[in-house]
């Protein structure tokens, strides 16, 4: 008998296992390094090679083969290293390459491996217990690790290790990104080799400022509770700095204004010069500076202001030749940018800069937001199209090859294959044995981005079906896209008897500056008033959608939206499930919060209009409340503080709180009966007339 599909998503993690990932392609070329587990059901990732000449791949690192159990022993900084990540798989998660791709660096259980990659050996590196994040110099002579709050080099050719930065102050780190960093923007990495391999530029963070929070096992009283250090909306920051180090520890500091500019978005370091990009605290300023290496000063090379907030972008800036690459939203577009001058057209949503050549720049771009597109612009701003399938499009760069991978709706497993007419990569992932019956649609006045999944044809239980809002609706993400693997869960839940409806409201991506800054100091008005207007648009040209029963369930952000929608429209919402929901707005983090709604002592209004709990004595339909205890990024108090404001005023609900199980659900029997569990909650809630 066939496996139920929860158990095989839970098992596969969402069909994500034995998918080629994390390309690199070193100089001189002719080789595709990339990580892969064997199968759809194996979590542990190797490090494979594909020879373009011929279309070989070649098994290069094997975790089975090194050590026992290489994930049992991760260090607590490489956890939630990966937590920030979003990581789910073991194995080999992340290495690094030296110059001429001959040797690679790996992380496992705590210890660092160096693979040999043409003879496809690897050997443990004598480090000190619990190393992480190690990276190569660009001759493959030394690699820089840290462990806990310090940084460390090892002599591959001796042995060495060094202890090269560190603190006596335990809220002091070198070496490492701070949360913000990682969970915000982007950035996880706090230390970079310089490329002459004579010195580093390392992060220093210090903590000492931010609040203590804990994060408690309440399953295991006995276990003292996680201190965290969490950078609240209005609450402080860590203070973040840079240092050039030589080989024999001496730092030279980098200095920029840190009063007016405290985030460190980003860190470019080529041949040609070295490169920061800083934000103020508002957002509403961001500057690239050029770093004299020589005594660590820094002087402003460009600048982007915005009276709602700057938006940073991956893959910039960068300096391709002497030119200033960078993104920035121009003339209702986010737009490619030469030396400060935009020169990508009107109507091409720039998402990224993949790389770049001679004649111009490779990047991820949109005209039509259910898709995304490798393309490359000429210096001139000609734009040449690489993908034209309607479907998911992305690209890994590097000597002259290009690698397109490419999910597309219909299509069960994303396909990796060198341009344009090159070798495949094999996609190891299980087939999720689900056929998507799936609709796209613009709905409203808004031409709302829609997708509308019904029961497949030989499960359809005929008749009216009660509808499911199945939305992310957050900032940076979107749902509504021409995928097949993104829609998976929303047909399963289709083929126990519902109409799915998923949309992309304002604040989402790719439509553009004006759509996504109409949030700016309400995140739930807008965002719910798109969700009902494209259910009633949805109703009016699918007849089979009974309007007298209506759900909605989400997760983070789709849990905050999924409760509001309970309590704000109960005429209209007759049900909803709030996975990890973000309750409290003064309760998350600095970065993301004050983006949208502002500093909470400056904008207070923002906070008041958005906080749920100020709404709980609205509730008046089922609502399934379900939260990890260990969750460090939507802490548990979102989903408590909300129960508790609804027990106050004597409103029914129910809490589903998950021991051990962080913001990821990626525990194989959590995952399936997280499932299992809200479909019985739904058929409860709406039952069938």
């Amino acid at each position: 008998m066939t496996e139920s599909f929860p158990r095989r998503h839970a098992r596969t993690r969402r069909f994500t296992l034995g998918a080629p990932r994390s390309y690199v392609i070193p100089q001189p070329g002719g080789r595709v390094l990339f990580l892969r587990s064997l199968d759809g059901e194996d979590a542990v990732n190797r490090l494979w090679e594909l020879d373009v000449a011929t279309g070989r791949e070649r098994l290069v690192a094997d975790p089975a083969t090194l050590a026992d159990g290489p994930d049992t022993e991760l260090p607590a900084a490489e956890r939630a290293r990966r937590e920030r990540a979003r990581e789910s798989a073991d194995g080999i998660v992340a290495y690094d390459v030296d110059g001429g791709g001959q040797q690679a660096v790996f992380a496992l259980g705590g210890g660092l491996w160096l693979c040999d990659i043409s003879a496809g050996t690897s050997r443990p590196l004598p480090t000190e217990p619990g190393a992480y994040d190690p990276r190569l110099d660009s001759t493959g002579s030394r690699v820089a690790y840290v462990v806990g709050d310090s940084l460390r080099i090892i002599d591959l050719e001796t042995g060495d290790d060094q202890l090269l930065l560190s603190d006596d102050d335990p809220n002091v780190s070198w070496g490492t990104a701070e949360f913000i960093a990682g969970e915000e923007m982007g950035r996880t990495r706090g230390h970079w080799w310089s490329p002459d391999t004579s010195s580093l530029l390392v992060e220093w963070v210090d903590v000492s400022s931010v609040p203590v929070w804990h994060i408690a096992a309440p399953a295991t009283p006995a276990a003292e509770p996680n201190a965290v250090r969490y950078p609240h909306a209005g609450a402080a920051n860590a203070l973040v700095g840079l240092a050039l180090a030589t080989l024999d520890g001496d730092l030279t500091p980098v200095t920029w204004d840190a009063t007016a500019f405290p985030y460190l978005a980003r860190v470019d370091w080529t041949d040609r010069q070295l490169l920061l990009t800083v934000q103020s605290r508002d957002q509403r300023t961001l500057v690239v500076l050029d770093v004299d290496t020589n005594d660590g000063t820094t002087t402003e090379r460009w600048r982007d202001t915005d009276p709602h907030w700057v938006e940073l972008a991956d893959g910039v800036p960068r300096l391709a030749d002497d030119k200033l690459v960078t993104l920035a939203d121009r003339h209702g577009a986010r737009r490619l940018l030469v030396d400060g001058q935009p020169i990508s057209p009107d109507g091409l949503q720039v998402r990224s800069v993949l790389g770049h050549d001679e004649e111009g720049v490779f990047a991820a771009a949109t005209t039509e937001p259910t898709e995304q597109h490798v393309v490359h612009i000429d210096w001139d701003g000609t734009v040449s199209p690489l993908t034209s399938e309607p479907g998911v499009h992305s690209a890994a760069i590097g000597a002259g090859h290009v690698v397109v991978q490419s999910a597309v709706t219909g299509q069960v497993r994303t396909a990796v294959q060198l341009w344009p007419n090159g070798p495949t990569i094999e996609n190891r992932a299980a087939d999720p044995e689900l056929e998507l019956n799936i609709r796209f649609l613009e709905l409203g006045p808004q031409a709302l981005r829609a997708a509308l999944l019904l029961p497949r044809p030989e499960v359809d239980p005929g008749g009216p079906l009660p509808v499911l809002l199945d939305p992310y609706g957050g900032p940076h993400a979107q749902r509504v896209l021409r995928s097949h693997g993104g829609h998976l869960t929303s047909q399963w839940f289709a083929d126990q008897g519902f109409a799915v409806l998923v949309i992309d409201n304002r604040g989402t991506p790719a439509r553009g500056p004006e759509w996504e800054r109409s949030i700016r100091g309400d995140l739930a008005a807008p965002v719910l008033d798109d969700q009902i207007e494209g259910l009633d648009a949805a109703l009016a040209i699918e007849p089979r959608l009974d309007p007298d029963r209506v759900a909605i369930r989400g997760w983070s952000f789709g849990g905050y939206l999924a409760a509001l929608a309970a309590m704000r429209r109960p005429d209209r919402i007759h049900a909803a499930i709030a996975g990890a929901p973000v309750t409290d707005w003064r309760l998350y983090d600095t970065h993301y919060t004050e983006r949208y709604l502002g500093h909470p002592d400056e904008e207070p209004e923002n906070y008041e209009r958005t906080d749920l709990c100020a709404d709980a004595h609205l509730l008046e339909r089922p609502l399934l409340l379900i939260h990890g205890l260990a969750d460090d990024n939507v802490v548990v108090a979102h989903t408590l503080t909300l129960s508790q404001a609804l027990l106050e005023h004597g409103r029914p609900h129910r809490v589903l709180p998950l021991s051990g199980v962080t913001h990821m659900t990626p525990q194989e029997v959590v995952a399936e009966n997280l499932l299992l569990l809200q479909i019985e909650f739904l058929r409860e809630a709406l039952p069938t007339p």
